[in-house]
């Protein structure tokens, strides 16, 4: 019986030191973008003046997304990033932080002069939503 509670130890130790492991790495990615994660105030107040990107799929943007918000899909990305203004500030969001910081990595290497985006994801946004109409 005491092999077994060792074991489930182990993995436990395991699991939680794969969610310090995540954590840290979202930490050193955002100080290697410059630190452009927003709350939900900064972005609101900063968005009329950038160009605001969903990067979830059709369906969801379609159910509900940030009023003003284009859709860029981060599957399309590396495809459709050339509609963006490399000039303007880009304000991304997602449900996912992983695949939001990732954009902005892709973005940064493509020269865009500021990338910023949703800290909490679209989730926890508690500003101004539209429905698509089709």
């Amino acid at each position: 019986m005491s092999s077994f509670l060792v074991i489930i130890d182990a993995i436990l130790i395991i699991v939680i030191l794969a969610f310090v492991a995540v954590w840290l790495w979202h930490k050193i990615q955002t100080k290697l973008l410059g630190g452009g994660d927003l709350t939900n105030e900064q972005f609101n107040q900063g968005m009329r003046k950038a160009q605001v990107v969903d990067l979830r799929e059709k369906a969801p943007f379609k159910r509900k997304h940030i009023d003003g918000a284009r859709n860029l899909p981060y599957t399309m990305l590396k495809y459709q990033y050339t509609e963006l203004r490399t000039d303007l500030p880009v304000y991304l969001y997602s449900d996912s932080l992983s695949v939001t910081l990732r954009a902005a990595r892709f973005l940064q290497k493509k020269n865009f002069s500021s990338i910023k985006w949703l800290k909490t994801g679209f989730e926890d946004w508690d500003g101004r939503t539209k429905k698509s109409k089709y």
